[in-house]
């Protein structure tokens, strides 16, 4: 079975109806035994383009064929797996475990113990095994294969932190060593393939390009005094002091090979002005290129920046290509021309004053001598160049004195001319740039209107780059066009324009412009509407089945798909006030919808919440259809399905929350069919994420009816059992001391309504011994979330005050270059502290993204449903808890008093702090309504 249709059977192994899933593991085990099939498996499992669930069903079938057949039980019995496989496996399996992507993230300091054991054990035989690859003499090409595979292992044990026995000063010495010797030794000529295609992939410039990799990592993650904790900072002064400034200088090295014409990979190029960039802001670093930073500039980054024979060659033989790749993130990641750009910018921002004029003179004598040189011999990628680093300085230029008063002229002269180029590639340079201006403060407004008239003549070029950049550009001139009246006759035009290119190219960004015209003429887009879902809808189906064809393809057609969803989105609210027309638009949009609906559980739960919240009534009403019952339907069948993964089916049970908490009092009797079905599910649970939220299905329905749902839970005989569960879950701390369960503030809320509800029932209801629990856990539970909404504001109150005071966070620096540049206007040199304050808010940002049962060290865990509105957004906890108390102590005064008695110092002072809490928050509720009410 060749590889594509071995995906293909796996991926029938995950779904969900029974006759394919079975037919898929029949197939599986057909062909189990035929040659190569170990061998495709390991293929699939670490191809990134494949989906992460194929690629896991692989890996276990991979597994569990291994442990079953790679050698006999009995030695009579012959062997299953041919000797050839075998050899195969071995020789790529270790090559293969590093290309695995890392499921299992190392967070906590006790997560990371097994990667210290493995390089504990392994690590002095692979840096034995590294030396002698090393010292060879004429090493033949299968020593770089050996060479790079060390590398990349060494690169995983040091992504996230480096190891304990790496800060050994010896150790790590001995590593370095090594890592410099490849970095400074030239890649062997001999053997070199010719093409660059092939090239690049040589087995020697592999190993330079993991050197680099690895000596980039440790620089810019471990040796930024910075970035650093306290403990590390020891290893980045060391890294610093040892190391970086011989690395910076091989680097510069390498670098002359532009220069010169000879040859360097383009992700070298990339990796090695990453390393630049980040030397820029370091003193001692920007000391040791000061010296070549004219040639550094003029000589390496500049015509790195320069059109070349590659873009002419993809511009005329394929320019979708030439198109994807000058629009594609990823791309970018790897561009030598992005990160030339990205050099440049930081050291007109840090390095201001002895560099920004140079290099602006320097460009103004290239459009000096376009200008003055003949057509045919003009340079024209030089052009080409110095429009690009114009467009990627504009925001530098906008800012400073004497550039800022010369941009209008600077695009009359240089620019605007260029829009009827005979060059191809200037063209669409040019609105790429004008795009980049477009909200500068023109004093001629003749002048923004000829602009803007040369981009929409743009969107009919010959070309198609020049096409699609006239287009982005446009989006820039929609925005600053203050008068709507210089597009409002051409809009039909524009509208049909747009809709040609989205049936050629297919990118997310060309959705941008659409949607800000949309965003920019509102309701006068009303006789636009249908047609525009029309077409967006037949785009969002070409995106869809173009990426569905393609599996190895980039995301490009998912993503272009996802922007005709939100330019439809942005299109229905502009005609939200005229809903004769969405009846119109219905039938073009109900078939997406189906679609999208029913291609994964978790998409399903935005929408349905929606409809059982906003539409409670008609939801509880209707019979025809039965949507009560239809639900029960839907949620059941998934969780009653024994082979969904406990995190298939987390929709399920935040879907039957929203059921009781917007249905109070009118679904009595789905109460027990749902409890039934939520008890089943939690005694199969593993992931302890699902148990949390099956055990708030429970704590939802006690909210929602508290003597009913303790009344189920004793007629199924579990009462005793879900209570000793979810106490001893909401006890459990991990060996941090933060808590293990519950770590959400919705998930915090719930549990204390659903145990807050318990404390008004009667005593035949409620023991004593087991009311002490309940107040006791609900105290406790109260205390820690009081805790994280004060946390959570506190974060939210810091983020908006470092946004303000953004400039004011930079580091002084004695350089004696900061306050000549503060003159002009300009950064000061040493700002790294805003980029790490940046780079932690991201990571916290991030954390979010992850599975909320993955060891997190945090409880600020967030998920998009936490966003869902909800009726117990308007209960407070605290005062719920406070006033069930106070109505315990009225209905029955003795019971109150005794379990008052129970509790000792610790819980009197939480029960006295909730109290107080409650009463601060009762003035704090009466004030926000008293203020939005003056308000309206």
């Amino acid at each position: 079975m060749d590889l594509p249709n071995l995906a293909v059977v796996l991926r029938g192994a995950l779904s969900h109806v029974p006759e394919e899933r079975k037919a898929a593991e029949e197939n599986l085990n057909q062909f189990q035994f035929t040659p190569q099939h170990l061998v495709r498996l390991l293929q699939i499992i670490v191809d990134g383009s494949c989906d992460m669930a194929v690629r896991q069903v692989a890996s276990i079938h991979f597994k569990n064929f291994v442990a079953k057949n790679w050698s006999p039980n009995d030695p009579d019995e012959s062997q299953k797996v041919s000797v050839s496989d075998k050899s195969m496996v071995r020789e790529n399996i270790l090559g293969f475990i590093v290309q695995v992507p890392p499921l299992l993230r190392f967070k906590s300091e006790e997560d990371r113990i097994p990667l210290y054991h493995i390089v504990e054990e392994t690590f002095p035989f692979l840096l034995s095994i590294f030396s002698k690859l090393v010292q060879i003499v004429n090493p033949p090409i299968e020593v770089a294969d050996l060479i790079k595979l060390i590398c990349k292992i060494f690169w995983s044990s040091i992504y996230l932190e480096i190891p304990k026995q790496l800060f050994d000063p010896n150790v790590f010495n001995a590593w370095m060593i090594l890592f410099i010797n490849l970095l400074e030794r030239p890649v062997p000529v001999d053997g070199q393939p010719i093409y660059p295609d092939i090239r690049k992939s040589w087995g020697w410039w592999k190993v330079k390009k993991w050197t680099i990799h690895i000596l980039n990592r440790l620089y810019t993650r471990f040796g930024d005094l910075k970035l650093q904790k306290s403990e590390s900072k020891t290893f980045a002064q060391m890294f610093q002091k040892n190391y970086a400034g011989q690395i910076l200088g091989c680097h510069l090295q390498l670098l002359n090979a532009i220069r010169t014409g000879d040859y360097l990979p383009d992700r070298v190029t990339n990796l090695i002005l990453q390393y630049l960039t980040n030397s820029i802001t370091k003193n001692s670093m920007y000391q040791m290129m000061q010296p070549q930073i004219n040639i550094i500039l003029f000589e390496i980054i500049f015509p790195l920046m320069c059109f070349n024979d590659n873009d002419q060659k993809l511009w005329e033989e394929d320019p979708h290509e030439y198109v994807r790749k000058g629009y594609d993130i990823i791309e970018d990641l790897y561009s030598p021309r992005t990160a030339a750009m990205d050099f440049v910018s930081e050291l007109v921002r840090k390095r201001g004053k002895s560099n920004l004029q140079k290099f602006i003179y320097f460009i103004v004598d290239i459009f000096r001598r376009y200008y003055e040189a003949s057509a045919e011999v003009k340079p024209y990628r030089q052009k080409d160049g110095a429009l690009l680093a114009i467009g990627t300085l504009c925001d530098k230029l906008r800012q400073t004195d004497p550039y800022k008063a010369e941009l209008e002229r600077m695009l009359v002269q240089h620019v605007f001319p260029e829009f009827s180029s005979c060059v191809g590639h200037l063209r669409a340079k040019a609105a790429w740039v004008a795009g980049q201006y477009a909200h500068i403060n023109f004093s001629d407004q003749d002048n923004f209107r000829r602009a803007m008239h040369c981009i929409v003549a743009g969107m009919c070029d010959p070309d198609l780059p020049v096409r699609v950049d006239s287009v982005f550009a446009l989006r820039s001139f929609v925005e600053a066009c203050k008068d709507l009246n210089e597009i409002r006759p051409i809009l039909p035009q524009l509208l049909d324009e747009f809709f040609k290119l989205m049936n050629e190219v297919e990118n997310e960004d060309l959705v941008f412009t659409l949607e800000t015209i949309v965003d920019k003429f509102g309701e006068e887009m009303a006789p636009y509407a249908l047609g525009l879902c029309q077409n967006l809808a037949s785009a969002f189906w070409k995106c869809m089945a173009s990426s569905e064809a393609d599996d190895e393809a980039d995301d490009s057609g998912a993503l272009a798909a996802v922007g005709c969803l939100r330019a439809i989105s942005t299109i229905l609210e502009s005609v939200s006030s005229l809903p004769h027309l969405f009846t119109q638009i219905e039938p073009t949009l109900l078939p997406i919808m189906c679609r999208m609906l029913t291609s994964d559980g978790q998409d399903i739960l935005v929408p349905l919440d929606n409809y059982i919240s906003r539409g409670s009534d008609h939801f509880l009403a209707c019979k025809d259809p039965d949507y009560q019952q239809s639900l029960w339907n839907a949620l059941s069948s998934i969780m009653m399905e024994p082979n969904m993964e406990d995190s298939d089916i987390e929709p399920a049970p935040k879907l039957i929350e929203v059921l009781f908490q917007n249905c109070k009092g009118h679904v009595d009797q789905w109460v027990e069919p749902y409890l039934r079905l939520t008890i089943d599910r939690l005694r199969r649970a593993e992931k302890p994420y699902l148990k949390c939220l099956l055990l708030q299905v429970i704590a939802n329905a006690l909210y929602y009816n508290p003597s009913l749902a303790l009344a189920i839970l004793h007629k199924l005989g579990v009462a005793t059992e879900i209570f000793n569960l979810w106490f001893g879950m909401l006890k459990e701390v991990k060996k941090s001391g933060i808590r293990a369960n519950f770590r959400r503030e919705h998930d915090k809320k719930v549990c204390c309504l659903g145990l807050t509800s318990l404390i008004g029932l009667p005593v035949d209801h409620i023991p004593a011994e087991v009311l002490d629990r309940i107040f006791k856990a609900t105290l406790e539970l109260l205390a820690a979330y009081k805790d994280q909404v004060a946390e959570s504001k506190k974060q939210n109150d810091d983020a908006g005050d470092d946004m303000d005071g953004f400039d004011a966070d930079e580091d002084d620096n004695d350089d004696e270059e900061v306050e000549s540049d503060k003159e002009m206007g300009l950064d000061d040199e040493d700002g790294d502290d805003i980029n790490s304050l940046h780079l932690q808010k991201l990571a916290t940002e991030a954390k979010g993204f992850q599975p909320a049962d993955e060891g997190d060290e945090s409880d600020d865990d967030f998920s998009d449903d936490e966003e869902l509105q909800s009726p117990i957004d308007e209960v407070d906890p605290f005062i719920l808890f406070v006033d069930s108390v106070k109505g315990l102590q009225a209905s029955d005064p003795s019971r109150f008093q005794n379990l008052m008695q129970t509790l000792d110092f610790g819980y009197q002072a939480l029960a006295n702090g909730i109290a107080q809490h409650a009463e601060e928050r009762r003035v704090e509720i009466e004030k926000e309504k008293l203020e939005k009410g003056n308000a309206q």
